[in-house]
């Protein structure tokens, strides 16, 4: 291996490392003084409940660890939103498992909880498979209660979810194993089935102080909405547990009960290790997000057998497609190629960088994957369009368009992974968050941003320097300089992986070595729904 593969592997190692050690502190949720008092009220943590839900040694991956990551700073934050969410198998079933954390705030709802919350349902109704409410939450966090309770995609939208899920067939198990108060106590009764733990679990609209406020009446939270109350007078929950542990075995054995799922059909055959190591990854993708390497090293390493099919292989360079297999699963990947390319005209095209003929190659294979019903896997590195009078003749525009319509109205699952930049109008092409990948995904090395740091840095230092002369003050170089540090920090800090992280615009910051599990459980999760309607471009221009 040269000089540049070891500097690349030991910077990217370097960001894992960093990864390894933040998800050890949010793992950690409210605190060890939060998670010991818990113990002592016989209760267990989100993430222990689920972990004892889940199938011993299958593979699980977790949606959104990093959400609120620098958030709520005023409010003492809100480790991964105050939930856990987990997709992972119970009884051999594929699931989705929602865990409020109560030591967290008592496992209160922050915006950006609701958010969560909406996004593990979505999950759930996007590939049909069953999702597991673990209860135990105070409810909306009032101090930000004007961000989370009257809007579409606030708090209300979980109870729609659990009314949409119901008429779809998607199962909903919950169980009340702490606090469920107010219009929270709503979601598990809207699920097919309710359990609660004896002495600990709770449900009622008004709790005993609130209720002598209101109507003058004295009676204690057990029996107003304990367990005995809600299995044997008012019928509101169907299973009583005597423990978390109980709790979690009866959702097991109901779990175990639910009938086979209409299939999808994805292809699949016996799964490959790549026959290049995959542990080069680090070392192949650069430590510098402006140096140029060749995106099929990475591919190498990420398909079985290392083996890809490139679809126009000599057209449209800058963007590599073509069909692989995944952990068994057929692919089309659409990938960022990221190294300089000449045409046949004997042009030079700059990799990560979207052409009008690239754009015209990808519409096309979106189209033939569509058309074979093949999952799309992306792979970011994009700085965005190519930009200037040769590409705006040429019709950078409406090639740009038909791509972004042909990744909009893909009917086959789509993943994607942010290996590097993701810049601009690239991302949206590139099946960005607002383009609706079943999962999407980013590496240590990932940045998200309308323009690279430094470029934007630039602009907005121009931009208030003018301002400040227009003021009458003066501004030597000096002064331009400290304003272009100041920026360039603030801009640094929200293209980082975790500011996109921390906001859902991403489902996980994962390990390089992760991404084939990843992309895997997601076609599995997406096999459990049958595509209902036909590939249709719409109106186009070509």
């Amino acid at each position: 291996m040269d000089l540049n593969f070891n500097k690349n592997e030991d910077h990217n190692k370097l960001l894992l490392s960093e990864l390894r050690k933040k998800l050890g502190e949010v793992k950690l949720g409210g605190g060890e003084k939060r998670i010991q008092k818990l113990h002592a009220e016989g209760k267990m943590t989100a993430r222990e409940r689920i972990d004892y839900l889940l199938d011993a040694n299958e593979k699980s991956i977790e949606i959104g660890a990093f959400v609120g990551e620098g958030m709520y700073p005023e409010h003492g934050g809100c480790p991964s939103g105050g939930v856990v969410v987990k997709l992972g198998y119970i009884k051999g079933k594929q699931c989705i498992v929602v865990a409020n954390d109560a030591t967290v705030k008592a496992g209160a709802w922050f915006p950006i909880t609701a958010k969560k919350n909406l996004r593990a349902q979505e999950i759930a109704m996007e590939n049909r498979i069953p999702i597991i409410y673990l209860v135990d939450s105070a409810g909306v966090y009032l101090p930000l209660q004007d961000e989370i309770f009257p809007d579409k995609e606030h708090f209300g939208r979980v109870f729609r979810n659990n009314a949409l899920m119901s008429s779809m067939g998607i199962t909903q198990i919950s169980a009340v194993m702490g606090s469920c108060v107010a219009g929270g106590a709503y979601l598990p009764i809207m699920s097919d089935e309710a359990l609660i733990v004896d002495k600990t679990g709770s449900i009622f609209l008004a709790g005993s102080y609130l209720v002598k406020a209101a109507i003058g009446e004295s009676i204690d939270n057990e029996t107003l909405g304990g367990a005995t109350t809600h299995c044997e007078i008012s019928g509101v929950t169907d299973y009583k547990a005597k423990d978390d542990k109980d709790a979690l075995d009866k959702i097991k054995n109901i779990v175990d009960k639910i009938g086979d799922y209409d299939k999808a059909g994805f292809n699949r055959i016996q799964s490959q290790k790549p026959t290049q190591d995959e542990n080069e990854l680090y070392g192949v993708l650069p430590k510098a997000r402006t140096d140029q390497y060749d995106m099929m090293e990475i591919i190498k390493r990420l398909v079985d057998n290392s083996e890809f099919e490139a679809y126009k292989e000599g057209y449209g360079q800058t963007i590599i497609t073509g069909y692989a297999r995944i952990d068994g699963w057929a692919v089309g990947i659409v990938a960022n190629q990221r190294k300089v390319v000449k045409t046949k005209n004997g042009e030079m095209q700059f990799g990560g960088v979207i052409y009008s003929d690239s754009a015209d190659k990808a519409t096309r294979f979106i189209a033939n994957c569509n058309q074979k019903k093949i999952p799309l896997v992306f792979l970011q590195d994009v700085t965005g369009f190519m930009v200037g009078s040769k590409s705006e003749h040429g019709g950078i525009i409406k090639d740009g368009a038909k791509m972004v319509n042909a990744v909009s109205n893909s009917v086959v699952p789509k993943f994607t992974v942010i290996v590097g930049n993701s810049y601009g109008a690239g991302n949206y092409a590139m099946c960005g968050k607002a383009y609706d990948p079943r999962l999407i995904v980013a590496w240590p090395s990932a940045e998200l941003a309308v323009m690279g740091g430094t470029q934007a840095a630039k602009v907005l230092a121009q931009i208030e320097a003018n301002s400040l002369k227009a003021k009458g003050e003066q501004v030597d170089e000096a002064k331009e300089a400290e304003l272009f540090a100041k920026i360039k920090a603030r801009y640094d800090e929200q293209v980082s992986p975790y500011y996109a992280a921390s906001r859902l615009w991403t489902d996980a910051i994962i390990d390089p070595l992760d991404t084939r599990t990843w992309i895997s459980m997601g076609i599995e999760a997406a096999n459990h729904a049958p595509i209902e309607k036909p590939f249709n471009l719409g109106v186009i221009q070509v």
